[in-house]
């Protein structure tokens, strides 16, 4: 490992976010005005931001989406992300991500399965019926959206790939081309990026393999094409871009947990009572609010997956 030290708390998690981006989105504007007819006579193209795509059709609503809440804006979604792989800035994605390629794609599913198999992208959208869930996403660094995501239950993929007796784990693995992702040629983190799950929390209906969101396929900036979306836990536990998908005997290593042990466990359950190192996780802001609301425990979804961890110390195991 390459970085040894906590990454600082950019400023942006700080500051109210209202106030943060229209001061940022002024000082932006002014400069950008500013330079962008010198850029042109350069023949300099400025930034090009990475947005929504296709539409998604036959996607119905699913009696799993656990909350009504208000949405958070699809332009708040697509240009506040953490994606390391594309610059660590908040706005860094949307605005490096038009270079993924996101076409043609495929995820290989491999390991302790009875049924191995290479699937493109266009099998996943029909391996089962897409479902709009609504759920709300928890940043270990104290924000929050609520955010109405397009996929399936992860459990129907595993069904049919067969994991055998061995299979107690699922890994993750993200691309990592540092052609296309800037920031993997930086000394940020490990490459390729690495999540994984208990079997159990794999198969837990909540769990979805997602290939869109509001309505359309997912941005490149929030995982395009396929990711998944684990609502109970931390949101970097959801891994996004996903080209492997591995069944393993053993607890995967992941990629925040070898990055700093100390302040990023496996579980990377959202719970209230336990403190990051480095500031409380009692309170979260949503994006779009103001003031800041109390973090539930589970990040509200204890009904659903508390049984999972029964027995277990959540301060230990976190």
């Amino acid at each position: 490992m390459l970085i040894k030290r906590p990454i600082p708390i950019p400023p942006s998690e700080i500051t109210a976010r209202g106030v943060y981006r229209n001061r940022r989105d002024f000082i932006r504007t002014g400069a950008v005005l500013g330079a962008a007819a010198g850029l042109a006579a350069a023949g300099i193209g400025l930034p090009r931001v990475a947005r929504a795509g296709a539409k998604l059709s036959d996607v119905r609503k699913s009696a799993l989406s656990t909350t009504g809440e208000e949405l958070t804006p699809l332009k708040d979604v697509t240009t506040y992300n953490n994606y390391y792989e594309f610059g660590t800035g908040k706005d860094d994605p949307s605005e490096n991500a038009h270079k993924l390629r996101a076409r043609p794609w495929s995820v290989a599913v491999e390991g302790e399965v009875a049924k191995p198999k290479v699937y493109d992208v266009d099998e996943l959208l029909k391996l089962a019926p897409l479902e709009e869930r609504v759920y709300r996403m928890r940043c270990v660094e104290g924000w929050s959206m609520v955010i109405p995501w397009a996929g399936y239950s992860f459990s129907e993929l595993i069904k049919r790939v067969q994991p055998t007796s061995k299979a107690k784990y699922v890994q993750f693995i993200s691309l990592a081309d540092p052609e296309q992702m800037p920031g993997v040629k930086l000394p940020v983190l490990d490459w390729p990026y690495s999540e994984g799950l208990r079997m159990d929390e794999a198969m837990h209906p909540l769990s979805i393999l997602c290939l869109g969101m509001y309505g359309e396929v997912l941005p490149n900036q929030d995982g395009a094409p396929v990711r998944v979306v684990i609502p109970w836990k931390y949101g970097f536990k959801s891994g996004k871009s996903i080209i492997k998908i591995r069944f393993v005997e053993t607890e995967p290593k992941t990629t925040w947990a070898l990055a700093n042990p100390r302040e990023y466990g496996f579980y990377s359950n959202v719970n209230p009572q336990v403190d990051h190192p480095r500031w409380s996780q009692a309170k979260e802001r949503r994006i779009g609010e103001f003031g800041k609301r109390a973090t539930l425990m589970f990040n509200g979804y204890g009904d659903q997956v508390a049984s999972l961890y029964a027995g277990m110390d959540l301060r230990k195991y976190f």
